[in-house]
């Protein structure tokens, strides 16, 4: 299909991109890599007015270390996230997670900013955002903001950013000492996740001493699995443990029913994936 006409911006300044996105109100829309909202506008699920494109707006792609985490541009796109040497030593899930996303070619233009404010369910960043407590910083005309990602994502493809508001960096925490593993369930090699569970867990003298599960595609929004978390805090590090921890994974949950899976059958995938997600971070064989 052909998308439905629209005009085009292309500002070289953050304060140009600010102001074109306020004028151009509820009908514009920040283009990033595309590679989420391009096929939207083909199918017309997605129609503004205005389309503000961002890629020459410098100061918007790149890893920084800023102590006890990494600032990273909202514009980096995902090859440059998921090979950075900064990421794979101090935030390795985000990178193991990203080189899951989709292919080659869409890892090549899509951006981490992008994923994570498209706030696809089903894609897997927002959920690895959220095990991993990220904050992400926007930037509007009332100036600049910091969110942490369990307040960021509000409903089905929402998050609380306003119309005139970009997302301009994200700060993941380092995670130097815990374990790490990102596991999903995909019809075939490029697919969305059916469900996802990324998982960071940290050990002491044997025990789990704290674990963080975030849970890819089941509700409108990505999840914590806190009653599987709660259940791990404390737990031996054992297989029997965990499985009785995983049990809970789908509590508080909603999974949809699509093409791809009833709920019944994405809870029963969330709760194996979390098993083997947080086995694969204690490090339990």
């Amino acid at each position: 299909m052909i998308p439905a006409a629209f005009d085009y911006a292309r500002p070289e300044t953050l304060d140009e991109a600010v102001t074109t996105l306020a004028e151009g109100g509820e009908d514009a829309k920040a283009l990033a890599g595309g590679q989420s909202l391009l096929p939207m506008l083909r199918l017309r699920l997605a129609f503004p007015e205005l389309m503000v494109d961002l890629c020459r707006v410098p100061g918007l792609r790149g890893v920084r270390d800023e102590g006890d985490h990494l600032a990273i541009g909202a514009m980096t796109t995902h090859h440059d996230v998921l090979t950075d040497p900064l990421v794979r030593r101090h935030a390795a899930l985000l990178a193991k997670a990203t080189a899951t996303v989709a292919d080659p070619a869409v890892r090549h233009r899509g951006t981490l900013g992008g994923s994570l404010a498209h706030a696809d369910p089903a894609g897997d960043l927002p959920s690895v955002a959220l095990a991993m407590d990220a904050e992400l910083v926007a930037v509007g005309p009332r100036g600049r903001r910091t969110l942490p990602a369990r307040d960021f994502f509000d409903d089905y493809l929402q998050t609380v950013l306003e119309p005139d508001e970009l997302l301009v960096e994200i700060r993941v925490p380092k995670t130097a000492g815990w374990g790490f593993h990102y596991e999903k369930f995909h019809l075939s090699a490029q697919a969305w996740a059916v469900v996802g569970v990324a998982a960071l867990v940290r050990r002491d003298d044997g025990h789990i001493a704290e674990a963080r599960v975030g849970l890819t595609n089941m509700g409108p929004t990505p999840l914590r699995a806190a009653a599987a978390e709660a259940a791990l805090t404390g737990a031996d590090a054992t297989p029997n443990a965990v499985a009785r921890a995983a049990d809970l994974a789908a509590e508080d949950t909603s999974p949809a029913a699509d093409l791809g899976a009833t709920p019944e059958y994405r809870a029963h995938l969330a709760r194996v994936l979390t098993r083997r997600a947080v086995l694969a971070a204690a490090g339990v064989e």
